[in-house]
């Protein structure tokens, strides 16, 4: 069984600064690409950022040059460096990970539980 937790979601004021975190625990034998998600209410679940496990990222337009996507891989952790937030950022920001497991011979798309990140103005 493989588990993604997030931490790090809050409220901030509209300028400010957050950082996500997110732990992959369980029986995972290798991480290949790692991603950051959010969906606003009344919209449809956007890519936010996304890295490789050899460290090649991607990023939205809408967030280029404000976020950062990095990883650890002896913690198969994924993080978001949030700055320069805006109220058009508040959404619940959600994790997704392929895993390949001990006991699942292919690759396998895992996601965290959601953390709501709201930017006030």
């Amino acid at each position: 069984q493989v588990q993604l937790v997030e931490s790090g979601g809050g409220l901030v004021q509209a300028g400010g600064s957050l950082r996500l975190s997110c732990a992959a625990s369980g029986s995972i034998r290798s991480i290949n690409d790692m991603a950051w998600y959010r969906q606003a209410p009344g919209k449809q679940r956007e890519l936010v950022a996304r890295i490789t496990n050899g460290g090649n990222t991607y990023y939205g337009d809408s967030v280029k040059g404000r976020f950062t996507i990095s990883r650890d891989n002896a913690k198969n952790t994924v993080y978001l460096q949030m700055n320069s937030l805006k109220p058009e950022d508040t959404a619940v920001y959600y994790c997704r990970a392929e895993i390949l497991t001990t006991t699942v011979p292919y690759g396998t798309v895992y996601w965290g539980q959601g953390a709501q990140v709201t930017v006030s103005s």
